[in-house]
């Protein structure tokens, strides 16, 4: 299958990234380089980009994609997790600037194997990283009520979390869960039919926990953020997309930290804390697409762009 990833917010990254010719940059979720790409346009021979993704695909296209580009090109198979690793392991003093995605490709969405969709049948994966020892399966086979229930309500923010994962364990007792069709099926019963007529697919919220508990996507976000903020340079620049609330609010909150507002409380008339600045948040509301994004690509109606500059 071609590896098909609209790139979302597009211009809006480029321009937050506020782009030096000879500087050095990364994209942490290379997807089909669609970003990489328009970065790499704005860099010179003097320029350094790093491409970091989990995803063989995603590596393997990224590749072909940025062959002749003008900068210097790392790309490299891990978590944008590892980012301050990453930039020591190069022998880099720093870089200029950050874009994460934190949405799923598209690609891996569409790829009905890789068992991210409610909407084929396939094997339980969702693996990003198909090296990765957990999958799906592991999930949904083998954690107890408890925790599926806790997964299925913080993740997917699902009101019938509780009856999804007694439905689940229930159903398991005779045989493990094997497919995403079967999983899609166990989750219909759960849900009263009444329940089931409005809003979204029965299934997308559990889809979705299964899949940010498996890739551990929401865990690894404020650690992420203070890790690339270590190995920026001063005016260097963190974008990160987002699409769910969940990660919005941690990148919010965690962007405001670095602005060192302070933390005493409201009874004591001098400041103790001594909590300074060392970032300014470029942007204070989120970036949203526009209409006529949301129109060509509905997959981006629920994008999020924060932008934060290191001092």
């Amino acid at each position: 299958m071609e590896f098909k990833h609209v790139s979302v917010l597009l211009d809006e990254c480029i321009e937050g990234l506020n782009i030096k010719a000879n500087g050095t940059y990364v994209d942490g979720t290379l997807g089909g380089a669609g970003h990489a790409r328009e970065i790499c346009k704005h860099l010179s021979k003097e320029g350094t980009f790093i491409g970091i993704d989990q995803d063989n695909n995603a590596l393997k296209v990224s590749n072909e994609r940025l062959l002749g580009v003008n900068p210097k090109i790392e790309l490299i198979k891990s978590n944008f997790e590892e980012i301050s690793n990453i930039i020591q392991s190069l022998d880099i003093d720093g870089i200029d600037g950050m874009l994460i995605d934190l949405g799923v490709s598209s690609h891996q969405l569409d790829e009905a194997e890789r068992g991210f969709s409610y909407m084929n049948n396939a094997t339980l994966d969702m693996r990003m990283d198909q090296d990765s020892d957990i999958s799906a399966y592991n999930v949904v086979n083998e954690y107890s009520e408890n925790e599926l229930y806790s997964v299925i309500k913080k993740y997917g923010e699902e009101n019938w979390a509780r009856r999804i994962a007694q439905f689940i364990v229930e159903h398991r007792k005779n045989d493990p869960i094997n497919t995403t069709y079967e999983l899609v099926e166990i989750i219909k019963k759960a849900i009263p039919a009444k329940a089931r007529k409005d809003g979204p697919h029965p299934a997308k919220r559990t889809f979705q926990a299964i899949r940010i508990e498996v890739n551990r996507e929401i865990e690894i976000i404020e650690q992420t953020i203070k890790n690339a903020f270590k190995v920026l340079k001063s005016g260097g620049r963190l974008c990160i997309i987002t699409f769910h609330s969940l990660e919005d609010r941690i990148v919010k909150h965690t962007f405001r930290d670095f602005e060192g507002k302070c933390t005493c409380p409201n009874n004591i008339p001098i400041c103790v804390c001594n909590n300074k600045a060392v970032a300014k948040v470029i942007s204070r509301k989120p970036i949203l697409p526009t209409l006529v994004e949301v129109e060509q690509n509905p997959r981006s109606r629920s994008a999020k762009l924060r932008i934060l500059e290191k001092l």
